[in-house]
């Protein structure tokens, strides 16, 4: 079967598929699969039974198509082709609840280089990694990657990805909710402190910020109370960010600035890196420019100080997406650098920790 005959079998098996006839759409796509000789169609035609299967529940089949979807894109070495196979192996672990595959490989996803498809599908992935994390319970994480998800879908006006997100956030209130439930039963505060914090970020997310300052301020008083310094970081990272969506800048300053001494007080770098980050776009709105450069100066200091860059290039890590590669003894580098570098000790600390085959 040539490459013209292979399309328009794909579309009389969308036409059946679209038609409510699913069982003939699927004997049709599964004929082009044995039949066709055209990779490109074939990727087609296994992306059309991977959601066909998902559609009817039938995980175990889709996840087995996605795996052939991904051997397929390999041999057609195009990088959009393999991040809408990743994604699809992403999807399938999901419905299974293989959470921690799940989020590896929409890592996966994200450490591909720049692909045309990366702006429309990029939403897709951050809210099956989101699924995942609050099938895990990680539910700080899992409203993380929701908020990117309900980014890309206003940013690309992808009103079906928006309908999607909220779904899940409302799975995510849920959870959160029964959490709250039970912490309250139990007396348990830093339980109650985390779940007001989850319930504020969400108001906060769905432009709710008349609720979500209540909370942030409910979850500030336990978190003041039980002495957890990062949990208050994190509450005013919030705060700031609810100034910030009111055109409040100078309020969102003093917020980043409370949080910013709590956060050096107990030497957390990240919550400091992300501080620094978000300084840098208000005073870039304000147009402070020495007080962005200072801002500027200070977020590489902490990445240097977290080693959050490649020992081999340079370059910081997370500024780009590229794919990671942790070595045994802990230092982690760019994957492109440690396959060109072709050393077999770490370059950092010159052990021997790298095995055959490891990269």
């Amino acid at each position: 079967m040539g490459q013209d005959q292979t399309k328009q079998q794909i579309e009389k098996g969308l036409q059946l598929y679209q038609s409510n006839q699913t069982e003939k759409a699927l004997q049709v796509w599964m004929r082009v699969l044995e039949k066709s000789s055209d990779l490109v169609g074939r990727f087609r035609v296994l992306g059309c039974l991977v959601t066909a299967h998902s559609e009817m529940g039938r995980y175990k089949e889709m996840l087995k198509f996605a795996v052939v979807q991904i051997d397929t894109a390999r041999e057609l070495e195009d990088a959009d082709f393999l991040l809408e196979s990743y994604l699809n192996l992403a999807r399938s672990n999901e419905k299974l609840c293989e959470f921690h595959k799940t989020i590896s490989y929409c890592k996966t996803c994200l450490g591909l280089p720049g692909t045309r498809a990366g702006a429309q599908l990029g939403g897709q992935v951050s809210l099956s990694m989101g699924n995942a994390f609050l099938g895990l319970s990680l539910f700080q994480k899992a409203l993380e990657s929701f908020e990117k998800a309900l980014r890309y879908a206003h940013n690309n006006d992808d009103t079906m990805l928006e309908c999607r997100v909220c779904c899940s956030l409302g799975s995510f209130y849920a959870q959160v909710k029964e959490s709250m439930k039970i912490a309250l039963q139990h007396g348990d505060r830093p339980l109650q402190a985390l779940c007001l914090l989850c319930f504020a970020d969400i108001h906060r997310s769905r432009g709710d910020l008349e609720t979500a300052f209540p909370r942030y301020d409910s979850a500030m008083s336990i978190m003041t109370e039980i002495g957890n310094r990062l949990g208050q970081v994190q509450v005013l990272l919030g705060v700031a960010k609810c100034w910030v969506a009111r055109k409040a800048l100078d309020k969102a300053l003093d917020a980043i600035e409370r949080a910013q001494d709590l956060a050096e007080e107990v030497g957390n770098k990240l919550s400091q890196l992300k501080l620094h980050c978000l300084s840098e776009g208000i005073c870039r709105s304000k147009g402070l420019q020495r007080e962005l450069r200072a801002h500027v100066v200070r977020f590489h200091e902490c990445v240097e100080e977290t080693e959050l860059y490649c020992g081999l290039c340079g370059e910081s890590i997370g500024e780009k997406n590229s794919r990671l590669q942790a070595l045994p003894c802990s230092h982690i580098f760019h994957l492109r650098c440690l396959q060109n570098n072709g050393t077999r000790s770490c370059p950092n600390c010159r052990r021997s920790s790298m095995k055959p085959g490891f990269v």
